[in-house]
């Protein structure tokens, strides 16, 4: 999922210092935010996602959305 973008960003960071030149993003779910701040750092790199959630609350969950992947994978919410 893309909620606020700051993994995706730094993978991506990763992926072009070590000298990728092609790179996609695919995700399930997203919020605005993730793919307005993928877009102002990454503006080469197209997103593809298969829901546009409507934003993103307080604790960075997005809205409606799963809540947190890692919150509900490992039970720490």
């Amino acid at each position: 999922m893309l909620a606020t973008g700051g993994s995706a960003v730094a993978s991506f960071n990763s992926l072009k210092l070590k000298g990728a030149k092609k790179c996609v993003l695919a995700s399930l779910i997203a919020a605005p935010e993730g793919v307005e701040k993928m877009n102002a750092e990454h503006p080469e790199v197209p997103i593809y996602t298969a829901a546009l959630d409507r934003q993103l609350n307080s604790n960075g969950y997005i809205m409606p959305g799963l809540g947190d992947a890692g919150d509900r994978t490992f039970g720490t919410f």
